[in-house]
């Protein structure tokens, strides 16, 4: 639930839990670094995310083969240890009806019979799920920062900080499996989005325009919150390796989909400059936004704003939008659904039906069996 008090993005007031995002999760053999305390004294981690050319890198039909044998295994195990502790249980019964001397040994000490583990505790032994250890470390040229900054020596190793289990109003300091589904389509079609002109909305951690920044030639990565738009624009600075000589630059700005017209503070260190408004304006190209479809006046918002620089861009614009089907039982309908996902739909269908003598939009789904380059689960709702 959200409820929206203010008029600007960053004053909104949000009714939610923690949210936590899997993504990192799915890593369990990398190191997660705590780097620092963020402004509102959050954790800050570092993550390292590779990037995979070659797809026999990625998990093969025989590691997951591998993969299931050893569960099967570790769920043999457990079946063994239940028999173990059935017999010990029937063993401890027996003696405890021949009376306690049945319990001495031939010393005359006593023989305990090892008490059976309950089934919830061998259950929690059989997991599948890795467990991942954060390292908690504070920055600087520290020993346990060698083999990742070796790793990171090369061309294809994308480094990010970002928090984990943040309230909702904080979910873009976190990395999201469609921001990975988003890059993944653009290091596929790199050639297509070459030397382009890109506007990210809602870039959060700023991972997605890293990755466009490989390729494009200019690429404005926006969104709302000093804190976060530092973060964002702390990452595009550690991933300067990336960026090809010549081109590759990424711009943090900041835009409010809840106001009619770009920052041009000169106060706000992530304003524009009339300079830039223009550059937008005449040579953009591509806008993407990816996993920001979680509140229905957000969506609302965030359209209002494409139908906004559409419309003052010179040439005509492709629009990228990946985002996660998130199900969700709720008490109003007595069932699993999917709202935020219906109300952008809903909102899509509009902006296509839309009658307008300047503009016209097409809509088409994009099929999702292009190749996968960065590790992360790329499930069905995607």
């Amino acid at each position: 639930m959200v409820d929206v008090t203010e008029k600007e993005m960053d004053n909104c007031t949000f009714k939610s839990d923690t949210v936590l995002s899997d993504v990192h999760l799915h890593c369990p053999n990398k190191r997660h670094l705590m780097v620092r305390l963020n402004a509102v004294g959050q954790p800050v981690f570092l993550s390292y995310f590779k990037i995979l050319w070659n797809t026999e890198d990625l998990p093969s039909e025989k590691h997951v083969r591998e993969a299931v044998t050893e569960r099967e295994h570790q769920y043999r195990s457990g079946d063994e240890l239940r028999d173990q502790d059935r017999n010990n249980l029937k063993k401890e019964r027996e003696l405890n009806s021949e009376g306690v001397e049945a319990l001495l040994d031939d010393d005359g000490d006593l023989d305990v019979v090892r008490r059976p583990q309950r089934a919830s505790d061998l259950e929690a032994e059989d997991v599948l799920r890795d467990r991942v250890y954060p390292v908690i470390l504070m920055k600087g040229k520290d020993s346990a920062f060698e083999d990742e900054e070796q790793e990171c020596a090369s061309h294809d190793v994308v480094k990010i900080e970002h928090t984990m289990a943040t309230p909702l109003e904080d979910v873009g300091k976190q990395v999201w499996r469609a921001a990975f589904l988003l890059a993944d389509y653009i290091l596929f079609k790199r050639d297509m989005f070459r030397c382009c002109s890109v506007l990210e909305l809602g870039g959060g951690t700023g991972i997605t325009s890293i990755i466009m920044g490989r390729v494009a030639k200019r690429v404005y990565c926006t969104d709302v919150g000093e804190d976060l738009l530092a973060m964002c624009e702390q990452n595009v600075a550690l991933n300067k390796h990336l960026m090809e000589p010549g081109r590759g630059e990424v711009k943090v700005k900041e835009l409010d989909w809840l106001k009619d017209e770009f920052c041009t503070d000169p106060e706000s260190p992530y304003s524009w400059s009339e300079e830039e408004i223009a550059d937008l304006h005449d040579h953009c190209t591509v806008i993407m936004a990816a996993d920001v479809f979680y509140d229905d006046d957000l969506t609302d918002a965030l359209f209002r704003m494409l139908y906004r620089i559409t419309h003052n861009l010179r040439h005509s614009c492709t629009v990228y939008l990946a985002l996660e089907k998130r199900l969700n039982f709720t008490l109003r309908h007595m069932d699993v659904t999917c709202e935020a996902y219906s109300h952008f739909r809903n909102t899509l269908n509009d902006l296509e039906k839309l009658q307008d003598r300047k503009m016209k939009y097409t809509v088409e789904p994009i099929k999702l069996n292009f190749c996968q380059f960065l590790v992360y689960e790329r499930i069905e709702q995607l």
